[in-house]
């Protein structure tokens, strides 16, 4: 076993994430009904090649193929001459031969007919091909929010599963593009390791009910303790009112969206700055545009710590701009000057081209300065 992975790792063979839950016990019970044809097959194999050889001396082999041509029923005939008892032993194995078939052919139809074996086989690929996915958002329930969510997020190239309990998920899936599915209860420990948490960068739980919401989040949180992972999980949920979003925050979600408060907030938008609103949905709602807004955070180790922040120099190699600064008691500083000095634990609001920005994050995150800035 050892031996393999060392040698996959130097031909560079990348070994395929399997499901938290393949869904094996499940698939090879649909096949549990085949083990008594297939024994009785088996038997009758063994009896037929024992009978040849025993009553008209046949080879090992010859009585096998014999055995093979006559409970098959081809009719290519004897290979060597037959006595009339062993011809009265093929009579009895073609029967035998029969029903085992009859049997065989009964429980293919009658597995078919119920559609389960399909359909586990279905769910068991669709499994592995979520296994593969990183950094994907779990959708849960399904609704016009989550239509609408989903349709920009095919948009952005950004992956995502679907999850709700509904049994014709399959029908949704297809109807709405779905591209990623399971049926299951979002908070249940089925739902979590279907949809492949453990390697999604978020959660965004959109059920009409603020109850589903709740179990949702604290489920997620949970299973993040549990598998003990560096970085926490991004929480999205929607809200009718504002109780409901102030329980949400304060039980775990790191975004709540009320849907009556952002359509408020989007008219007021459109009616005091038209032509700025139209900009926002045309370059920052979107992933691929030539212009994005991020918040990166200056950790503590950060060589920027108690820099002023011309010093940076973000403009001139990263062709991005900072246009504020959060501090660590949110207070916020809009276009701060050039003299402005970057606070431990502060984030920086960049905005410039989606590569810059990750150019920026880097510089960032360097606890030395950067030989790159060392010359500009």
């Amino acid at each position: 076993m050892i031996f393999s992975k060392k040698f996959r790792k130097f031909l560079g063979w990348r070994i395929a994430p399997k499901p938290h839950i393949t869904l094996n016990d499940e698939y090879y019970g649909h096949l549990a009904p085949f083990r008594l044809p297939l024994i009785l097959t088996v038997l009758v194999m063994l009896l037929g090649t024992m009978g040849y050889m025993l009553i008209d001396k046949f080879p090992l082999m010859d009585a096998i193929y014999q055995t093979g041509i006559t409970f098959t029923t081809v009719g290519f005939g004897e290979i060597q001459p037959i006595s009339d008892l062993g011809r009265i032993f093929t009579i009895t194995l073609i029967i035998f031969g029969f029903v085992v078939f009859s049997i065989a052919v009964g429980i293919i139809a009658e597995v078919v007919k119920k559609g389960e074996f399909q359909k586990t086989a279905k769910e068991r690929k669709m499994l592995y091909q979520i296994a593969r996915l990183k950094h994907h958002f779990v959708v849960c329930y399904h609704n016009e929010f989550t239509i609408q969510v989903t349709k920009q997020l095919r948009a952005n190239h950004i992956p995502f599963v679907v999850v709700d309990p509904r049994e014709d998920m399959e029908a949704i899936a297809k109807k709405y593009h779905y591209p990623y599915y399971v049926s299951a209860e979002p908070h249940t420990e089925e739902g979590i390791l279907k949809s492949h948490l453990s390697s999604a960068k978020g959660v965004i739980t959109l059920a009409d009910n603020v109850a589903d919401n709740i179990a949702t989040i604290a489920s997620a949180r949970l299973y993040e303790k549990e598998i003990s992972r560096g970085r926490k999980f991004l929480i999205i949920a929607n809200a009718k009112n504002n109780e409901d979003d102030q329980k949400l925050l304060k039980l775990g979600a790191n975004k709540v969206v009320t849907a009556t408060k952002l359509m408020a907030q989007r008219i007021n938008a459109m009616a005091a700055r038209p032509d700025m609103e139209n900009l926002l949905q045309e370059f920052l709602y979107k992933k691929d545009t030539p212009l994005d807004m991020e918040e990166a955070k200056v950790s503590r180790t950060s060589w920027l710590v108690l820099k002023k922040i011309k010093v940076a120099r973000f403009r001139d190699v990263a062709n991005v701009t900072i246009i504020g600064i959060r501090q660590k008691d949110d207070q916020f500083i809009p276009m701060p000057k050039g003299d402005t000095i970057i606070m431990p634990e502060s984030k920086l609001l960049l905005i410039g081209t989606g590569e810059g920005i990750r150019k920026a994050k880097k510089i960032i995150r360097k606890k030395q300065k950067p030989e790159e800035l060392k010359f500009v």
